[in-house]
């Protein structure tokens, strides 16, 4: 038999039955086939064994077992855990955010690293992963990813650097929850993946965002969202699949599957699905979001725990390598299967990481903290700043449960929790004057270390970290990956009315009016774009769910979309819907769903509603003149009145009494 292993030496299929370096039964000698990898650049000098190459990676002069690429992953670990420092493993244990030069923000949204902050980051504190807020350029943004993992090899290990990212190939950018799209291909929100609800297509999106992730260094997706949206007010409705458990289960599953290029756990060629968040951050109360400390309650008065753990399965069918905690904390007893969750958030839950994620569900990956769980949360952070000052990051944290222990404490807690690693930290000597006083054993450091080190060794880093810059600038935003996501733009679209079949527009309609909408793009589908309604033969607008900023003194209180779902008069957006419909013999309203709007005073007035999670003008106009079909289906209610919205239950999905149009509802034509 011919047997052959990829980069990271996995053992075809039937060749071996044990993982040991077993022989494959070749006819022309008893060594085992194995298939050289191609490292690409390197500063390291290269030993042949066998007739194999390998990196000398410490620069010893041999090849040590973790610099052995034919072992198992889990060998390769082990062995160079054994040559670390305490110190070293503790930095494994930090994911920082890479720091950028000429940075306004101070969250890495320049467009160069800052390498002499990366050498120290990585060569004398050890850390080794990070996220990247960088957008821009493709082939600068692998240029620049090159030259951190250059820094990496200057390490006394040569562990190479993991970059994370942030959700960018979707509309809706908010900091802390996603990225620019800059140069990527675009698709609808996952929420218009969930109305498409096509399992295929959802693999499509995550394998095209796999193969953009890594052209430029990316090897971690801080996605998928698995929370549900039964809490119709929340601000993070936008990034999940929507409120039904089993739907959100399966394009979890997809999802997952098409970023880590299949089901059976990391291999050459994955990126690491974060999914998150563990367990039930979309029971929110009041709507409001567990980044703020208005907000870190979650509750469930439907006792329906439970059901917010379903999508999670789809998670774990897919393998999903590592998982992400919720802020939240709950807010009275909560108990499942037996077990009563700790009255903190499940970052230092051990009921939650522990005996449920690790003990029930089986979950062997790596368990990365949401950002900022061990910082401390200031008076402006707990209360607000003062009227007339502008909130910042500076003093935020989200220690929930946690807020009056020291950061020390949050750490031992976390860490004896189940955490593998802190997000958005490099404080690894808190980890190390715990194992000193006795507070944590270096055993449980090495734990997460080993978790840690499998996934590089398993995603062929060790092997080829570098990437081609211009493979890079050919396989980000390349044509037919655009095409696939706008495709799925058209298809996600919901048609919610559709009187006297006004759509597609007929062939007699010649003159547009234009709210929110590009006049160059109508213009290039042969419509003359007229300034007044009432010189149109068809209004044509996009709008968004209302919303209320409500607590603009707290730093994502002032981004994020709270308060009320329905338009009121002095709504800008509700203001033009009214205008058009008084004036423009047809009316068609586009509206942006975010968060389930409430259409009732909209369902009178337009001649047509479409709801979008996320669509370019172009793909808009495929739909409106019937080169394209509306597909999408409702992946939640979109409620009656405020009235209904304040009385449902939040953790229970479609429980609003009266529905003006119901979960799985959309007309087609």
């Amino acid at each position: 038999m011919n047997c052959t292993l990829k980069p990271m030496a996995r053992v075809v299929a039937g060749c071996v039955a044990t993982l040991a370096l077993a022989a494959c039964g070749s006819s022309d000698s008893d060594s085992p086939g194995y298939t050289q990898p191609v490292f690409g650049a390197t500063t390291y000098s290269q030993i042949k064994v066998d007739s194999y190459m390998f990196k000398d990676m410490n620069r010893n002069g041999k090849i040590d077992p973790y610099e052995d690429w034919r072992l198992p992953a889990e060998e390769r670990a082990d062995d160079l855990i054994s040559r670390m420092t305490l110190e070293e493993k503790a930095g494994l244990m930090m994911h920082g955010t890479a720091p950028t030069v000429f940075d306004p923000t101070g969250i890495g949204q320049g467009s160069g690293y800052d390498l002499t902050a990366l050498q120290d980051l990585i060569v004398k504190q050890y850390v080794n992963t990070f996220i990247t807020r960088m957008a821009g350029d493709s082939a600068n943004m692998a240029a620049q990813y090159n030259k951190v993992q250059a820094l990496s090899e200057t390490s006394r290990h040569g562990i190479p650097v993991s970059i994370s990212t942030d959700p960018r190939h979707h509309f809706q950018y908010t900091v802390g929850a996603s990225a620019s799209t800059n140069g990527f291909s675009q698709w609808p929100e996952t929420l218009g993946l969930a109305a498409i609800g096509d399992d295929a297509l959802v693999r499509r999106f995550g394998d095209i965002a796999r193969q953009e992730y890594l052209a430029v260094g990316i090897t971690q997706a801080l996605s998928p969202q698995a929370d549900l949206a039964t809490e119709p007010r929340w601000s993070r409705i936008n990034g999940t699949f929507g409120e039904d458990a089993d739907l959100a289960k399966r394009m979890v599953q997809h999802y997952i599957e098409g970023f880590q290029d299949g089901n059976t756990g990391l291999h050459d060629g994955s990126v690491v699905a974060v999914v998150k968040h563990w367990v039930g951050y979309g029971a929110t109360k009041e709507g409001f979001d567990g980044h703020n400390y208005y907000g870190r309650y979650m509750t469930y008065p439907g006792n329906n725990f439970a059901y917010h753990v379903k999508p999670f399965e789809g998670a774990f069918n897919a393998k999903a390598a590592s998982v992400m905690p919720t802020y939240a904390l709950p807010d009275g007893n909560i108990t499942i299967d037996g077990i009563t969750l700790e009255q903190v958030a499940a970052g230092f839950s051990k009921t939650m990481l522990t005996d449920l994620l690790r003990g029930k569900y089986g979950f062997e990956g790596v368990i990365l903290s949401d950002w900022g769980i061990t910082s401390d949360c200031d008076a402006n952070c707990r209360n607000g700043t003062a009227p007339g000052v502008a909130p910042s990051f500076i003093g935020f944290g989200t220690p929930w449960g946690m807020e009056d222990a020291t950061k020390a404490e949050r750490y031992v807690k976390a860490v004896n929790a189940g955490m593998d690693q802190f997000g958005g930290v490099t404080e690894a000597p808190y980890l190390t004057q715990a194992v000193q006083r006795g507070q944590l054993t270096e055993a449980r450091i090495n734990a997460s270390a080993r978790r840690i080190l499998v996934q590089k060794f398993k995603q062929g880093l060790f092997e080829h970290p570098f990437v081609d810059t211009a493979k890079a600038a050919a396989t980000v935003g390349k044509a037919d990956f655009v095409e696939a996501g706008l495709e799925a733009q058209r298809r996600s679209l919901v048609l919610l009315e559709n009187k006297d079949k006004v759509l597609p527009l007929a062939t007699t309609v010649k003159k547009v009016y234009l709210y929110g909408i590009d006049a160059a793009v109508a213009r290039q589908y042969g419509y003359t774009v007229v300034a007044t309604p009432q010189e149109a033969d068809v209004a044509l607008l996009r709008v968004a769910a209302p919303y209320e900023i409500l607590h603009p003194n707290y730093i994502f209180g002032s981004m994020q979309h709270e308060g009320r779902l329905n338009f009121v008069d002095g709504d800008a957006d509700y203001e033009a819907i009214k205008n058009a419909a008084r004036l423009a013999p047809k009316t068609v309203v586009t509206v942006y769903l975010d968060r389930p709007a409430i259409l009732g005073n909209v369902q009178d007035k337009a001649s047509a509603i479409i709801g979008n999670f996320g669509v370019s003008d172009g793909a808009l106009f495929d739909v409106l003149t019937g080169k394209a079909k509306p597909q999408g289906k409702l992946p939640f209610e979109l409620p009656s009145s405020m009235a209904e919205v304040q009385a449902q239950k939040s953790d229970v999905p479609y429980d609003t009494a009266r529905p003006l149009y119901k979960f799985g509802y959309g007309l087609a034509y």
